[in-house]
């Protein structure tokens, strides 16, 4: 017998109900805790604290949400907090840039593993490379004048910390001397260390350098660099459209040494910007969290990323969108990890190590 469209939508609508009061209960007069590695004030804990009213928006039963800073040791203190000692029942989440390099060298301060996690979703951000003018006599005037700076200081949080080591590679790549000055407890702090005149070089992602970092580079204090892009085995890569105050690393080094980046170190600093440049921060709950929970804060943090007033917002204040990176990217990425060549591992392990 044939069920009429009216009676066959009334059975879908009853068939969802239960599913959805369930997921209203899960979350309804609960406390949802966003754990952020790095210290209060910086990119990740201004872009956490936006985004979680957004998360809050798309979580059914509207949790209350509170972001707990945990600084300490460059942000693995807050992964392995997360990874092991966090309740696996959805209530605690990790958020911030993620630590590729240290898993990938047996950092024994890292006991976290990353594909263990389960992976809520991610947040890609392009990097650049930015600097104090004055690090070069007369001043730098446009970035190719970066190659005149002599012993420049480049700050970060510890020896992995990809804000400090990504800057660090590619001024080996390009041939600039500089001491790498490790110890500060967020980007923040290192951007603050840059503005007292302790620090000439850094990197953030593109969305800080153009919101907190705008009036420092309007005064002519600071200037941008160059913005790093991941570069295929053809020598490929695809320049951004959205940023036209600084160029593509590679076109830099084209200008200032007339050919392609090449050798152990430009390896090295392309993998590692193949690593971060498409998944710069991530949202991540504890191994075996109940897939009840998994799957609401998903679809949340997919909803959240995905909202057009989030959308909208960001690209008013910075020019262009986050772009958000779905769990199987993710995970795939995670994965990526163990595809890493020998030979780029041992010049990182020499970059690590300061040299």
């Amino acid at each position: 017998m044939k069920r009429s469209l009216a009676a066959i939508l009334g059975w879908m609508a009853l068939a969802i109900q239960p599913a959805t009061a369930q997921a209203a209960d899960y979350y309804a007069g609960k406390q949802l805790r966003i754990v952020i590695g790095l210290a209060p004030g910086g990119t990740v804990d201004t872009f956490a604290r936006t985004f979680s009213a957004y998360l809050r928006k798309h979580i059914p039963g509207n949790p209350t949400i509170i972001v707990q800073n945990m600084p300490g040791a460059g942000g693995k203190t807050a992964t392995n907090h997360v990874f092991e000692r966090a309740a696996p029942d959805g209530l605690t989440i990790l958020y911030g840039p993620w630590d590729p390099l240290a898993q990938a060298l047996g950092d024994q301060g890292l006991r976290a593993r990353y594909e263990k996690f389960e992976f809520l979703g991610g947040t890609g951000d392009i990097r650049v490379v930015y600097a104090r003018r004055d690090m070069v006599p007369g001043g730098i005037k446009t970035p190719a004048d970066i190659v005149k700076a002599d012993n420049a200081a480049l700050g970060a949080l510890n020896n992995t910390d990809i804000a400090g080591l990504l800057p660090h590679l590619a001024l080996r790549v390009l041939g600039v001397k500089h001491k790498w000055i490790v110890g500060y407890r967020g980007g923040n702090d290192v951007f603050l260390a840059m503005q007292r005149g302790e620090i000439h070089v850094h990197s953030t992602s593109i969305t800080t350098f153009r919101g907190r970092n705008a009036a420092f580079v309007k005064s002519g204090d600071g200037i941008g660099i160059a913005y790093l892009v991941p570069v295929d085995g053809q020598g490929r890569y695809e320049t951004s459209k959205f940023i036209t105050e600084m160029p593509a690393f590679p076109d830099l080094y084209k200008q200032v040494r007339g050919t392609m980046p090449d050798g152990a170190m430009w390896d090295a600093l392309n993998w590692l910007t193949n690593q971060t440049g498409e998944l710069t921060f991530v949202g991540l709950a504890p191994p075996a969290t109940s897939s009840e929970a998994l799957a609401i804060l998903r679809k949340a943090y997919a909803a959240a990323a995905n909202d057009p007033d989030f959308i909208a917002a960001s690209t008013k204040r910075f020019g262009m969108p986050y772009t958000y990176i779905d769990v199987a990217r993710g995970r795939g990425v995670f994965r990526s990890l163990a595809d890493v060549q020998p030979d780029v591992l041992t010049t990182l392990r020499t970059a690590v190590g300061g040299n």
